[in-house]
């Protein structure tokens, strides 16, 4: 069953984006995905788990959230 997962990364660069669209071009079960710098955002689509798209993106070592996550916006209040 095909499904988009959208994410927030924290790229600051272009070899950021890189990492992100190497690791996402591995993954099994991708069918396509979307790297936008400026918005610091991850469109992923395909046959796969939202969990293991966000460990997945993670790995990189990039800060990644699921887009609009209430967790994520709790951190923010604390940092």
């Amino acid at each position: 069953m095909s499904q988009t997962v959208i994410l927030k990364v924290a790229m600051p660069c272009e070899g950021c984006v890189g990492a992100v669209k190497r690791v996402l071009g591995k993954m099994e079960g991708v069918e396509s995905f979307d790297v936008d710098l400026k918005e610091q955002k991850v469109t992923v689509k395909g046959n796969v788990q939202p969990e293991a798209v966000l460990q997945t993106v993670s790995k990189t070592g990039k800060k990644t959230s699921f887009w609009g996550d209430k967790a994520e916006t709790a951190e923010a209040a604390k940092a």
